[in-house]
């Protein structure tokens, strides 16, 4: 017997939602987040690995205090020594390495918001990361869809990384990246579409549109497409940020993460520059 459409036995649901902008503001304290890199130096198992976790220690707490006492809104720390990376999920060495150095970078923070990003595209260790350590938000390279990179074909894992979310660290945000760096996106892709995929199937909190490699600016054009792709996102830039290129921030994107303007010299491997620091901060805020 069909029911009538006022039927009591109806039961509403909808869909989850990703994070606003207001709600970025709120974890962040500010209206455009300033996030800066912890480039981590390698790891155990590493080819690079130099035998000490206390030299590793040193150099990701001395970086991320010269990112904070400089004025950046959270830092981000990723394993960028490990390379060459692997196309799939990290070792256990990994696993661990990280949770000490980002516990380390925590008790820091002083409640500014810390990240995490397991190269090349490990989110579901990057959530248990996180879960261990307190950290609040995740970067993911290839979070839907697949991209062709230097470890070959790798291919999004939104729904392993969202239920594992849901399990071990529900309130993390998810900074997913639309066709990433370092990598060359299959035939046909469009970044419109990969937008809207991230941000209406893969629930990103964030979109992160990069330039093409580390250091290398972010196009304009893309983010513009993203951002009338899904204007409802808070859409931030990956890398390339300067002093130069603030002007592009303050029109097109919601926030910045920053690593290699941040090194001595411009160059990654000199340590942050607390001055450098200073002077990104006040050309945005000014």
């Amino acid at each position: 017997m069909a029911r009538s459409p006022d039927s009591k036995t109806d039961v509403e649901w909808s869909l989850p939602t990703p994070a606003t902008q207001l709600d970025i503001e709120q974890r962040f304290r500010t209206d455009r987040p300033l996030v800066g890199m912890v480039h981590l130096h390698p790891l155990p198992g590493a080819p690079g690995w130099g035998g000490s976790m206390d030299t590793v220690l040193e150099a990701a707490r001395a970086d991320a205090e010269a990112l904070f006492k400089g004025g950046m809104d959270g830092v981000l720390v990723e394993n960028y020594g490990d390379l060459p990376f692997g196309p799939g999920a990290v070792g256990p060495a990994t696993v661990a390495a990280m949770s000490r150095a980002v516990s380390h970078v925590c008790e820091l923070a002083d409640g500014r918001p810390v990240g995490v990003n397991v190269l090349r595209n490990d989110p579901v260790a990057g959530i248990a990361v996180a879960a261990a350590t307190g950290a609040s938000f995740l970067r993911v390279n290839v979070h839907t869809g697949s991209m062709f990179t230097d470890q070959g074909l790798l291919h999004g894992r939104a729904h392993e990384t969202l239920r594992q979310r849901r399990h071990l660290a529900p309130d993390v945000l998810i900074l997913a990246d639309v066709m990433v760096k370092h990598a060359v996106a299959p035939a046909g892709s469009d970044p419109h579409q990969q937008a809207r995929d991230l941000r209406h199937r893969g629930l990103a909190d964030v979109l992160v549109v990069s330039g093409p490699e580390t250091g290398q600016p972010t196009d304009p054009v893309r983010l513009q497409v993203v951002r009338q792709a899904v204007p409802e996102a808070p859409v931030w830039i990956g890398s390339g940020m300067t002093l130069e290129s603030v002007r592009a921030l303050r029109k097109e994107a919601h926030g910045a993460i920053v690593g290699t303007a941040l090194h001595r010299n411009g160059r990654l491997g000199g340590g942050i520059d607390i001055e450098r620091v200073r002077r990104l901060v006040a050309a945005v805020r000014g």
